[in-house]
């Protein structure tokens, strides 16, 4: 199958700190790609850079063919609507209403093609989706993390892109809304046939919605394969990543400068 998204040779520093070297891998249509990883090794940033808030310092990224670095502010917008991003904060306005919140993004993007009607209509049918119907008068305020992660969820749907990008879904959440965003994540794959990426370092929950599995390593993809593939590794940094372990030959000074 045609790679959709396609990185090659990206490199990406913030200064002296060096973040992705030679950093090249290609996402299937219709595929979940888990992208894992320590943290600090840059995996949102990798997801920024390929909506391009953040640019690489040379490489390409492509999506459907076409190079994301070369593009205009006009490109940009329609990329950003078949790509659509869940932030690891879920990024609520606390000054809006969650309706207003989900609706945010149709009225930045289609307000010359829908009508209040219409995106009332898909701001409901996205809280459906998430299981929160109902809610739209509700205020950010007065939900649960795992409910703000779920609106967030339901404001990037609410596009109806080809893409999604899941940045640390499951962070502060209990075992019990991981389980139900991981549920989410295969029930909007089958039932909106998108390509999604998502960056985790929570094993379970990668196993849990994984196609594939990439492992990012000291600015590189070290690994990529099918969870059993990982699971049976003989690479001692993706065995020791899975396993919880640190290495034992790496003392901490190598560590905190890998």
């Amino acid at each position: 199958m045609d790679p959709i998204i396609e990185f090659h040779h990206v490199e990406k520093a913030f200064g002296e700190k060096r973040v992705y070297r030679d950093l090249s891998f290609e996402v299937r249509a219709g595929e979940t790609l888990v992208v894992m990883g320590g943290s600090g090794v840059g995996k949102s940033v990798m997801l920024k850079m390929l909506i391009a808030l953040l640019k690489p310092d040379s490489g390409t990224i492509r999506f459907r063919g076409e190079d994301v670095t070369r593009m205009d502010e006009r490109a940009l917008r329609a990329l950003r609507c078949q790509i659509a991003m869940l932030f690891q904060g879920a990024a609520l306005f606390d000054s809006l209403s969650v309706g207003d919140n989900v609706a945010y993004a149709l009225h930045e993007h289609h307000r010359a093609d829908m009508t209040q009607a219409q995106i009332r209509d898909r701001v409901h049918w996205a809280l459906s989706l998430v299981d929160l119907p109902g809610i739209e008068s509700m205020s950010p305020s007065d939900l649960s993390g795992g409910m703000k992660k779920r609106v967030g969820l339901a404001r990037a749907i609410a596009l109806k892109p080809e893409v999604l990008l899941y940045d640390e879904p499951n962070t502060g959440l209990d075992p019990i809304n991981t389980a139900r965003v991981n549920h989410m994540i295969n029930g909007l794959k089958r039932t909106l046939n998108v390509t999604s990426i998502v960056v985790t370092h929570d094993m379970s929950s990668a196993f849990a919605v994984a196609d594939r599995l990439a492992m990012v390593f000291r600015g590189e993809i070290i690994a990529m394969g099918t969870p059993e593939e990982f699971k049976s590794s003989a690479d001692e940094r993706v065995a020791n990543f899975i396993n919880g372990h640190a290495p034992e030959h790496e003392d901490v000074a190598t560590l905190l400068h890998a």
